[in-house]
């Protein structure tokens, strides 16, 4: 069954649903309010082996370097320099 997203007209916000395809236009009833929801359109997510998904506002991750980058390094190539070499 497909998970699809709903929002409620009362302003309660988006909540998900697994629903069939075949019910996938029907109304939904709010868990909040009980009043009708409608689907709203999301793209589709990929799920992983173990069928994890989407975190709700994931913490982004600082990654800061402890050496400097090194430079880059000139290395001179044997043969003609107009051929590619393979």
């Amino acid at each position: 069954m497909p998970l699809y997203e709903y929002l409620c007209e009362e302003g309660c916000g988006q909540f998900e649903a697994w629903k069939s395809i075949a019910e996938r236009d029907q109304r939904v009833a709010c868990p909040h309010c009980d009043q009708a929801a409608r689907r709203i359109f999301s793209p589709p997510r990929v799920l992983s082996s173990s069928l994890r998904l989407k975190q709700e506002n994931p913490e982004p991750i600082l990654v800061r370097r402890t050496e400097p980058p090194m430079a880059p390094q000139l290395t001179s190539r044997s043969g003609r320099p107009w051929m590619v070499m393979h």
